[in-house]
C-alpha cells in the first residue's frame, strides 16, 4: 500500500528567520523554497500527486503561477517536483484532472486527449482518467437505484471519458498506467462503474468523491466494489481524508491512497496538530501552542479598530508569550509561567477579552488543558528529524506559513512511517531510530 502525497505547492523557506518572522534575504518563492523531500533529506511518502487544476491552464486558474505552470509543462513533473536525483526516481507520479477545481461545471473543461497529453508531457507514472465529481451519496440504495438526474448525468459522462482515454492512450501504455475513476451516489452505483471500467480493460482503478464520506461509507464503498472486480483490479482512493484510520481498510487490498491530512491537520485542525508515534504503533497528537502576529490576525486588528485594545498592548502580550516559550525550551523558564504568558494572549484570540475575565471558560480550560500537555511533555525534543532538530520549539508554535508547513511535513514523515509499519516494511529498514526517521550514518 503506497501513500501518494497530494501537492499543491507546498513548500517552506529553508532561510526563514523565526525570530524576525520574515523570509531570508532576497528569497526568491519557488527557486529558493523546499519541498519536504528537500528539507527532510528523504521523501515522507512513496509518490507525489499533481492535479491539473492546481497547475492550471487557460481553461482553470490553478495555484501554480502562469511562469511555474510554463515550467511545469516545459520540464515535466519530475524536475519540478525536484524527484529527479537518483535518490528519489522510484517514486510514482500520479495526475488527475483536479475535478473540485471544476465542480459547478457543466462538464469537465478537459478532454481525454487533454489529459493524455498532458501525463505524456509530463512524464507522470499513473494518470487518472477525467471524471466529473459525484457528491451525492445514499448507503442505503441497493443496485442502481437513486440518484439525481445530475448525478446520472455525471456518473455517465465519467465513463465515456474512461473509454476514450484508455482507447487513445494505448500506445503510450509503456509511459503511464491509465487508472479508470470510480464515480457514484451509492456503494452499489460506484460498484457498477468498476465492473464497467474493468470491462473497459483498466487494470487500476481510483475511487473519487470520497471526501466528504465517514469512514463506514467509504468502507461499503470499498466492499461493493471488491464484490464486482476481478481479486488482481488494483485500488487507489483519491482524496483520503481519513488518513488516521488507514488500518481499518486493509482488509480491501488498497494498492495506493493519496492524501495532504498530515500536512492539512498541522494548521486546520482545532487540536491535533502535531504527530508522534505512540507506543501502540499507531499516533499520538499535540496541540500547537498559537501565537498569531498581531498586526497580521484580523481578530486582533478588528478588537484594535473597535478600540478595545491597543496594537501598542498587543504586541507586548505578544511578545511576552514567544519569549516564554523560547525561554522554556532553553530550560530557563518554568511551565507554569509560561503557560500563563500563552494564555494571556490567547485568550483575546479565543474570547475576545482579558484572560483574568475568562480564566475559568470552558474555552480557556480547555486551551490550558492542552497546551499544559504539550509543555509538559515536549514532543518536539523527541523527535530526530531535520525539522524539528532545526526548528525546536519553533515547530509547535502555531504561527504564519513557515512554520506550520514545517509542523505538516514533520507530520508526513511520521505518517509514512506508519504506512511503512503497517506495510511489514520494518526489516527492510534497520537503521531507522523509535522515531522513524534516518540515522546520521544515512543522512
Amino acid at each position: 500500500m503506497k501513500f501518494i502525497f497530494a501537492d499543491s505547492l507546498d513548500m517552506v523557506d529553508p532561510a526563514y528567520d523565526f525570530i524576525q518572522d520574515r523570509n531570508g534575504k532576497d528569497r526568491e518563492g519557488y527557486w529558493d523554497d523546499l519541498y519536504p523531500h528537500e528539507i527532510l533529506g528523504y521523501a515522507p511518502y512513496d509518490g507525489m500527486l499533481v492535479s491539473r487544476g492546481i497547475v492550471g491552464d487557460h481553461r482553470i486558474s490553478g495555484k501554480y503561477t502562469e511562469a511555474q505552470a510554463q515550467r511545469f509543462r516545459r520540464v515535466g513533473a519530475r524536475t519540478f517536483l525536484r524527484l529527479n536525483k537518483p535518490q528519489f526516481q522510484k517514486l510514482a507520479i500520479f495526475g488527475d484532472c483536479g475535478a473540485f477545481t471544476y465542480v459547478n461545471e457543466d462538464k469537465p473543461p478537459y478532454t481525454p486527449g487533454n489529459m493524455i497529453e498532458f501525463y505524456a508531457e509530463g512524464g507522470f507514472s499513473h494518470g487518472c482518467s477525467v471524471d466529473h465529481i459525484i457528491f451525492e451519496f445514499n448507503r442505503e440504495l441497493t443496485g442502481m437505484e437513486g440518484g439525481s438526474a445530475d448525478a446520472r448525468y455525471r456518473f455517465d459522462i465519467t465513463l465515456e471519458n474512461a473509454a476514450t482515454f484508455i482507447r487513445e492512450s494505448q500506445h503510450l501504455s509503456k509511459q503511464f498506467t491509465p487508472l479508470g475513476v470510480v464515480q457514484g451516489w451509492s456503494p452499489d452505483s460506484m460498484a457498477e462503474a468498476a465492473y464497467r471500467l474493468v470491462r473497459m480493460g483498466y487494470r487500476y482503478l481510483a475511487l473519487g468523491g470520497m471526501v466528504p464520506l465517514k469512514a463506514e461509507d467509504i468502507r461499503r464503498c470499498l466492499a461493493a466494489v471488491r464484490d464486482r472486480v476481478p481479486a488482481d483490479t488494483k485500488l487507489h482512493i483519491l482524496g483520503f481524508a481519513k488518513a488516521d484510520e488507514i488500518e481499518s481498510f486493509l482488509p480491501f487490498q488498497l494498492t495506493s491512497f493519496d492524501t495532504t491530512s498530515p500536512l492539512i491537520r498541522a494548521f486546520k485542525d482545532n487540536r491535533n496538530n502535531y504527530y508522534l508515534p505512540a507506543e501502540n504503533g499507531k499516533l499520538k497528537y499535540f496541540s500547537a501552542i498559537r501565537v498569531p502576529q498581531a498586526l497580521d490576525n484580523l481578530r486582533l486588528k478588528r478588537l484594535v479598530q473597535k478600540g478595545h485594545f491597543r496594537t501598542e498592548d498587543l504586541l507586548k502580550l505578544e511578545a511576552k508569550a514567544l519569549q516564554y516559550l523560547r525561554a522554556f525550551d532553553d530550560g530557563e523558564a518554568e511551565l507554569q509561567p509560561t503557560l500563563e504568558a500563552v494564555l494571556t494572549y490567547n485568550s483575546l484570540i479565543a474570547t475576545e477579552k482579558p484572560y483574568e475575565d475568562v480564566r475559568s471558560s470552558p474555552r480557556m480550560t480547555t486551551l490550558a488543558s492542552l497546551y499544559q500537555r504539550t509543555l509538559s511533555e515536549k514532543p518536539w525534543k523527541a523527535c530526530s528529524c531535520a525539522i524539528c532538530r532545526m526548528a525546536s520549539i519553533e515547530i509547535i508554535i502555531f504561527r504564519a506559513s513557515n512554520r506550520n508547513k514545517r509542523r505538516g511535513m514533520h507530520n508526513l514523515a511520521v505518517y509514512k512511517r506508519l504506512i511503512d509499519r503497517i506495510n511489514n516494511q520494518e526489516a527492510k529498514n534497520e537503521a531507522i531510530n523509535l522515531y522513524g526517521y534516518p540515522c546520521a550514518a544515512e543522512c
